[in-house]
């Protein structure tokens, strides 16, 4: 191959490596959502440090999944404050959070653990105005626990071992709910096809120069 070439088909091949799907680790653990308008959004902080507003809703998801707001799997309830806290009236100097908490499904529990109930809890917390999610979720879902980087690692005593262990490659499990994120499609994307071909007809241009020299 001529030597100009060189630095071109190795800049393509960069960009080839570039758009290829990085392979993610995938993890088993309980996931933090801000729910608003009846839909989750992946929340931006822990719970030990967001204070919701009263009014506000909050959701909770044991699964494996990707740590990303794209993959990871979504509290299978709807984000509904009306519903959840119809039945606990306002209070003077209190505030009230809705809490979905999803224990998962069972492909997803640790092994010789199983949910404590297979569909998503939902409860009213009444808290005070300062309160975080974290303790809001305490007054009605004990016992937590945590571990020593404040990761939430159990609600209501679920799972009795284990906080967030990766497991490498390991395909998350779809939750059949309207409230879990749509699969994308699993082929190439454009550009990485797009990329396989630039390198190869510059290759194939690459290997006309080289006979025709020899010629």
């Amino acid at each position: 191959m001529p030597r100009r070439l060189l630095p071109l088909v190795l800049g393509l091949t960069l960009v080839l490596l570039a758009a290829a799907p990085a392979l993610a680790s995938s993890y088993r653990y309980w996931s933090f959502w801000d729910g608003a308008g009846g839909r989750w959004a992946y929340a931006s902080v822990g719970p030990s440090t967001a204070r919701p507003a009263d009014g506000s809703v909050q959701g909770f998801r044991f699964a494996v999944s990707k740590d990303a707001a794209a993959e990871a799997a979504r509290p299978r309830a709807a984000a509904d404050f009306t519903a959840i806290c119809a039945a606990t009236p306002p209070a003077e100097g209190r505030k009230r959070v809705a809490l979905v908490i999803d224990f998962g499904v069972p492909a997803d529990a640790p092994a010789g653990d199983a949910p404590p109930q297979p569909e998503p809890r939902t409860a009213c917390a009444q808290v005070a105005p300062e309160a975080t999610t974290a303790e809001a979720l305490a007054s009605v879902a004990k016992p937590l626990r945590y571990n020593s980087a404040a990761l939430l690692c159990a609600v209501s005593g679920y799972p009795a071992q284990g906080c967030g262990e990766p497991l490498a490659d390991a395909p998350a499990t779809p939750a059949a709910t309207a409230a879990t994120p749509e699969k994308k499609d699993g082929g190439p994307s454009a550009g990485l096809l797009a990329g396989i071909a630039a390198v190869a007809a510059l290759s194939a241009a690459a290997l006309w120069q080289s006979r025709r020299r020899t010629r």
